[in-house]
């Protein structure tokens, strides 16, 4: 028998790697933000549409009720209505425009970074393996409750505020497209640079065979917040630059097969409260809020949801009947 050969393993050069990375992460990226656009241009409008209606609002009274049960004052529905079905950046908005006590706005600060943008969020998560209704339910109850719980350390946070005549005058239908225009493509360049700067960062990693050096780094904390090491690369994507932001990440990391379904879920029950811990506090910070507020109790609330969606599957394993049990 003829003995093969084999020659010495050829190393692709560090420039060609960071090449092919760059290239692979430019085409993720530009197909993630086509995707992000086709969900978020129709949404935005939509709902930028019902805001100049004033039909957006006709949920107040609905809402009002409810800010008593978190201890914030009826005028706190407009900014978490605001943020919940437009943008992070409306409920930032109404916040700037509505005198609220500092107190208050550290409130508002702590339910918004958990709770906003929920139809478009939504969507992404969903399309990586989390159900819409869920997640949005999720993010909800979690801000309601943490809001609660902080407010017992605030007293008087529930006082109603006086508010300016010039909130709620509407502008011309025509002013107000181009206003939702123009923010709409400022949204969108920032989002396509971001995503493809995550995109190519990542790839690049992924050729350097770097991130199982993430992951490893990330193990600590992932067993820490009741989360799988196999997710850590989403879990980074999503933690600091935000669903949308990494919705390129989340997506293509999902489809990839690496995780399990129970293991995804646990991520986006994760990310849907915990998400974007860069941009947010910064942008909380020129208001005066405490970095503090806005990272460590979505963090905390993210860590004990996620635990204890954990304990509750051991427990259910545990009592519920087996297959021999439930033949007899």
């Amino acid at each position: 028998m003829t003995p093969t050969t084999t020659g010495p393993t050829v190393v692709e050069p560090m420039s060609s790697q960071l090449k092919a990375g760059a290239t692979q992460g430019l085409r993720k990226g530009l197909h993630g933000f086509l995707w992000i656009t086709k969900i978020l241009v129709p949404v935005s409008l939509a709902v930028a549409l019902l805001d100049w209606t004033g039909w957006l609002y006709a949920l107040d009274p609905v809402f009002q009720p409810v800010m008593g049960l978190i201890n914030l004052p009826p005028q706190a529905a407009l900014p978490i209505l605001s943020a919940m079905f437009t943008s992070f950046y409306a409920g930032l908005a109404m916040i700037v425009v509505i005198p609220f006590t500092q107190e208050q706005v550290m409130l508002l600060a702590v339910f918004i970074t958990i709770c906003h943008m929920l139809i478009v969020e939504g969507l992404i998560q969903h399309k990586a393996g989390f159900n819409f209704l869920q997640t949005d339910i999720l993010r909800i109850l979690t801000a309601g409750l943490t809001v609660y719980i902080l407010s017992l350390f605030f007293p008087g946070t529930e006082n109603p505020v006086v508010m300016p005549d010039s909130l709620g005058a509407a502008m011309p239908l025509a002013d107000m497209l181009v206003a939702w225009l123009l923010s709409t493509l400022q949204l969108l360049a920032k989002i396509v640079l971001i995503i493809t700067a995550v995109m190519i960062a990542i790839e690049t990693m992924k050729v350097l065979g770097w991130t199982e050096r993430l992951a490893a780094a990330c193990r600590p904390i992932m067993k820490l917040m009741g989360l799988s090491p196999s997710v850590a690369t989403m879990w980074v994507a999503g933690v600091f630059f935000g669903i949308i932001y990494g919705s390129a990440v989340i997506t293509e990391e999902a489809a990839s097969g690496r995780c399990t379904p129970d293991e995804l879920k646990r991520l986006h029950m994760h990310l849907g409260i915990n998400h974007s811990t860069v941009e947010d506090p910064a942008l909380f910070l020129a208001l005066g809020i405490s970095v503090f507020w806005t990272i460590v109790p979505r963090l905390v609330a993210a860590a004990v949801v996620v635990n204890l969606y954990n304990l509750a599957n051991k427990i259910w394993s545990r009592v519920r009947p087996g297959p021999a049990e439930t033949a007899t």
